[in-house]
């Protein structure tokens, strides 16, 4: 695989020789032939992948092509920048669909909940499968609102690349960040594709500075455009001098042609080809050479992707059909294949199944359906698993190809493959799956072992567990109510149902009230919600006013003491605690707990589970606002525990004494601190500024990008409630902005003492 990249690093004098495989003037005759997979006719697709045309082969071969021959990719973006437009041409042009989906038209492949085609935006990652000249392409769709951030984290989790687009009239963007600092996490080989070429404004030079400037990315050009905005007709291939122009007749934009450049007739774009030819080759070399202490004596192993010294980057404009079939080549050529990733955990499975759980579905008939990404092993329906996060054994009943909302049932799939799973009833988000307890007992003794030569600091569980994902915390809450109380339960079934589905969506019960919270990520996160639970679960729920969700911190040490005694039936429950609570050296959502010298050790072998849960328990709910309290450290001083008592009276004791020591503190609420950026005409910009400031606003900087300014800052998110219909009467429906949570900070004793004074009146 990518050998254009090694014979630049080697020799960039055969660089003629370089073949992209670039289909010319595609035509791809899709039909189905009769087969044992049975396909659902709900939606026009035109053939399974590995059955195109009469060239209908095994059914193992279709299934499970080589693992070098896998590629597990997303499609990652600023909102609106076309992820979805690119993935749907993608599937056309791959023959899996018959025709073009449109965003604007609600008929698209991966966007197939009624609230994504309602409003034109992603909301659940979709996963797709396909071939493309002899590769299978696992694609996942993801989402570009900042809301669904959760969304892309656990799916480029387990991608092996990915594929970042830019509108190339805007480049980077702030939700464009996100996920770059997502995928930089993750180590994901990524390739760029400047889309929206024909818009009014697109710059190519523009969209690939901001790349180097902004993402701090090394650009690899491979194509330049042939004219921009309205004049945009093709891309030249800068590799092979070579440009490919679309048929202005085709309305699919399959057709095309390759014409080499020549002197004569195309003069500048020449020169301008051979320029930026020969510094792609230098950019190639000199990567190369930093990279090879690296691979040393392995330099056949050399890409620059899976390094992620550079990014390739090309151009096109999905929605007018023009450079996605390029695209596809690069994605086989450029992106890396399973086996090419390195997961150091592999090793110690021995080739026994090693699977993750990334995402859980909800289907009325067939239940939970979980989507695993498999490392290692084989999958098979009806195999009993064990889920070593939740240390139970489940039994998987069949298995699926994932076709967005459409799914193929398979006999098999082995490692490197995205597999859709149906039976799993416990399994839920960042779960490890292996074939069998005895198979991770195996896995940790060789971890064991050969962990106390390597890293006696790392243990063996930590290492054989695959990471799960990290859960953001909601921003949001409010209360939910079922029409009647009889449908309570009704309500509680479909909220534990969408947490499972949703890990960033928290459910709690207000102990006061009794009233169900619904906390969620954002103002369209928690709508969303509600929308579902109307039209997927059929109750008519009542939700109360958005809230911000505050946070509460001390600002002094407080030592306390507290005894519980208590006799339940004929035993005596004696605890008697000394505690103290002060500010944590450094940020911490959850309380630090410590143990003074005097403690008892035995004690603590006994009772630390229980004592750290009355910790726990205790900072979940604030004094002021009965918001969660963090940035605590809890130093317990003394612990006297009368024979017999239980962990639970334990427990109870410590939560007590925690809170008495919270309420005798000086207390701070904190409140989220949001980085937002508008992007709007310079007409508009003094009454955007003016508004900000009312609303507590912080600029930091105010950008130029094309003919429009992007203000750059922070501003509470209790003023940002509704900002969207306010920005959009400002701006006469010109601007955009994107708003992503940055800290929290403590409020001013005037905000505070506001708040407190609005809450207590409230209620």
């Amino acid at each position: 695989m990518l050998t254009k990249w090694r014979i630049f690093a080697m020799n960039h004098q055969k660089i003629s020789n370089i073949h992209l495989n670039i289909i010319c003037c595609c035509k791809i005759r899709a039909s189905l032939k009769r087969s044992k997979i049975h396909v659902p006719l709900a939606r026009n697709y035109s053939s399974l992948p590995g059955l195109i045309g009469n060239d209908i082969k095994s059914l193992h071969s279709i299934i499970n092509p080589p693992i070098a021959k896998i590629r597990n990719i997303g499609i990652m973006a600023h909102i609106d920048a076309g992820k979805t437009t690119t993935t749907e041409r993608i599937l056309y042009y791959s023959g899996y669909t018959r025709s073009l989906g449109d965003v604007d038209d609600g008929d698209t492949v991966t966007d197939f909940m009624a609230q994504e085609r309602e409003r034109g935006i992603t909301i659940q990652s979709a996963a797709v499968t396909f071939d493309w000249n002899g590769y299978r392409v696992n694609l996942i769709d993801t989402p570009g609102h900042v809301d669904f951030t959760m969304e892309v984290e656990r799916c480029l989790r387990v991608l092996d690349g990915a594929v970042a687009v830019f509108d190339a009239s805007a480049g980077v963007e702030a939700q464009t960040l996100t996920v770059w600092r997502q995928a930089d996490k993750h180590k994901i080989p990524r390739i760029c594709f400047l889309n929206k070429m024909d818009k009014t404004g697109a710059s190519f030079e523009y969209a690939v500075e901001s790349i180097r400037e902004k993402l701090k990315a090394k650009p690899l050009l491979l194509q330049l455009p042939i004219g921009e905005a309205k004049t945009f007709r093709g891309v030249v291939d800068i590799v092979r001098k070579e440009k490919l122009l679309w048929n202005s007749n085709s309305e699919d934009g399959k057709d095309f042609e390759r014409k080499p450049l020549s002197e004569m007739s195309d003069p500048e774009l020449l020169k301008e080809t051979t320029e930026a030819r020969n510094a792609l080759i230098e950019q190639v070399v000199i990567t190369s050479t930093c990279l090879l202490g690296i691979f040393t004596n392995e330099l056949d192993k050399f890409i620059v992707t899976l390094a992620q010294a550079a990014v390739p980057v090309l151009c096109g404009s999905a929605l007018k059909n023009k450079g996605v079939q390029p695209l596809l080549d690069a994605i086989t050529a450029y992106l890396p294949s399973p086996e090419e990733r390195n997961y150091e955990f592999l090793q110690w499975y021995k080739g026994d199944l090693c699977a993750l759980a990334f995402k859980v579905l909800h289907d009325k008939q067939r239940g939970p359906l979980v989507l695993l990404r498999i490392y290692s092993g084989t999958l098979k329906p009806q195999l009993a698993i064990h889920n070593v996060n939740k240390n139970c054994t489940e039994r998987m009943s069949r298995l699926l190809l994932p076709f967005a909302d459409q799914h193929v049932e398979i006999p098999s799939l082995t490692a490197g493959n995205i597999a859709l799973t149906v039976g799993l009833k416990h399994t839920a988000t960042g779960d490890t799956i292996v074939s069998s307890k005895s198979s991770v007992l195996a896995a940790a003794r060789r971890a064991e072992r050969e962990g106390g030569k390597q890293n006696r600091q790392s243990s063996e569980a930590e290492r054989l567990l695959l990471a799960g994902v990290e859960v953001p915390e909601p921003v949001f809450f409010c209360t939910i109510e079922p029409p009647s109380v009889a449908k309570q339960p009704d309500l509680d079934h479909a909220l534990k149902c969408l947490q499972r589905e949703d890990p960033s969506l928290k459910v709690r019960t207000d102990p006061d009230s009794g009233q169900t919270i619904l906390c969620g990520m954002g103002e369209l996160h928690i709508e969303i919600i509600h929308d579902r639970i109307k039209r997927e679960y059929g109750l008519e729920t009542y939700l109360g006013p958005l809230q911000v969700a505050y946070r509460e911190t001390i600002l002094n040490s407080v030592r306390v003491t507290d005894t519980l005694d208590r006799t339940l039936g004929d035993k005596r429950h004696l605890v008697t605690i000394e505690l103290e609570t002060q500010p944590a050296e450094a940020p911490s959502v959850v309380p630090l707990v410590e143990y003074a010298e005097g403690v008892s050790e035995d004690l603590l072998k006994a009772s630390q589970e229980a004592i750290e849960n009355g910790v726990h328990s205790a900072c979940l709910q604030g004094p002021l606002l009965g918001s969660p309290v963090q940035d605590v450290a809890i130093t317990l001083h003394s612990l006297i525990i009368h024979p017999g008592t239980s962990p639970t009276m334990v427990s109870a004791c410590v939560s007590r004494c925690v809170q008495k020591a919270l309420k005798k503190a000086e207390k701070q609420l904190l409140e989220p601190l949001m980085s937002l950026e508008i992007t709007v005409t310079g007409d508009y910009l003094s009454p955007v500024l003016a508004d900000l400031a009312q609303r507590r606003g912080n600029i930091q900087e105010i950008q130029t990008r094309q003919d429009n300014k992007v203000v750059i800052g922070f501003v509470p998110l209790a003023e940002m409630m509704g900002y969207s219909t306010v920005l959009r009467t400002l701006t006469s429906g010109s601007a955009t902005f994107a708003l992503e949570l940055s800290a929290y900070q403590a409020m001013s004793p005037q905000e505070q003492n506001m708040l407190l004074s609005q809450r207590r009146g409230s209620t």
